[in-house]
């Protein structure tokens, strides 16, 4: 890639139109995201992995879900603060475009395994006596493996449309890390095409899975209306209603901004990129809350442990 190019590295410029005196502002409030998204994904695969029964397939779906958030904060987050804090805002060329690999990898995983899990609810409360006999930690681990393999070769699709490109220059990056859209427009070409084959990958990643969890929600709104009178599928609807709010988050605005960046200046730069971190960061921390510590089984072992360290004096009464 470097020999077509006399770009040696980017500068990531994060929010273009921030004032400086709002540096440190931004920058703490993305330390503070990254702190809770880390201790938060954290904790759901401690738990997941050191209790057994928590050794679920529904479980073993949120733990590959929080790592993969968690992996895809550690790459990109501590760049971006770096810059806002110490001005550390350039990235060599092939850390660029493997902060690009990381960022697409981990964004299409993250659309698959939301899908996976809609699959699961749908067969929990849609079939909850052949639950165990369709769904199972073997069935679970392998689609898991499948999508994190699907996942990296789209990946690495994306970044290969965009390294077979020149960079003469500019280099700065009017984003907070390298997403594709934010580099190819760097290129000293025309990348018309390179756009247009990045919006359609884009598309059908998103679309498809979206497709797939649209489709189980509406069969599972329709089982449990059908069942309103009972308590459990009230319970059962009102899990799936804050589920759906963390897939609208993750889904509508990333949508919205691949269709948006097929038409030349329709969104503000700093609006671009807010929307860009809205989508990216903030299910991150969301999901860990709402897929894991909502659920009663977490719930109860964070209370025991709780219960156990105040006995045991190292928390105070």
């Amino acid at each position: 890639m470097a020999n077509l190019s006399t770009v040696y590295e980017f500068i990531l410029i994060g929010f273009p139109g921030l004032q400086q005196i709002f540096h440190v502002p931004v920058s703490i409030v993305m330390l503070l995201v990254y702190s809770i998204s880390l201790t938060a994904n954290i904790l759901v695969i401690g738990l997941i992995i050191v209790k057994k029964q928590l050794h679920q397939p529904m479980y073993i779906i949120i733990a590959n879900l929080a790592l993969s958030d968690l992996l895809f904060d550690t790459i990109t987050l501590p760049k971006i603060i770096a810059k806002y804090w110490f001005g550390a805002g350039s990235i060599s060329f092939y850390g660029c475009f493997f902060q690009m690999f990381c960022a697409h990898y981990l964004g299409s995983l993250d659309s698959f395994i939301i899908m996976l899990m809609a699959v699961d609810r749908y067969v929990a409360i849609c079939k909850p006596l052949r639950y165990h006999s369709i769904i199972g930690n073997r069935l679970v681990g392998f689609a898991c493996y499948f999508f994190w393999i699907l996942a990296a070769i789209i990946g690495l699709a994306i970044v290969l449309i965009a390294g077979l490109l020149p960079f003469c220059g500019p280099n700065l990056v009017k984003n907070c890390f390298c997403a594709s859209p934010s580099v190819i427009i760097l290129a000293c070409v025309d990348v018309t095409i390179a756009r247009r084959i990045g919006f359609i990958i884009g598309m059908i990643v998103h679309l498809l899975p979206l497709s797939v969890i649209i489709i189980s929600y509406i069969i599972i709104i329709r089982v449990v209306h059908s069942s309103a009178g009972n308590e459990n599928w009230q319970k059962a609807f009102y899990t799936c209603t804050t589920h759906m709010f963390v897939i609208g988050l993750y889904f509508i605005p990333r949508l919205f901004v691949y269709v948006t960046g097929q038409i030349p200046l329709i969104l503000n730069a700093d609006l671009n990129v807010l929307i860009f971190c809205l989508y990216t960061f903030i299910p991150h921390v969301a999901s860990p809350i709402i897929y894991c510590l909502r659920t009663k089984e977490i719930r109860n072992i964070c209370g025991q442990i709780l219960k156990f360290t105040t006995k045991k004096g190292l928390i105070p009464h």
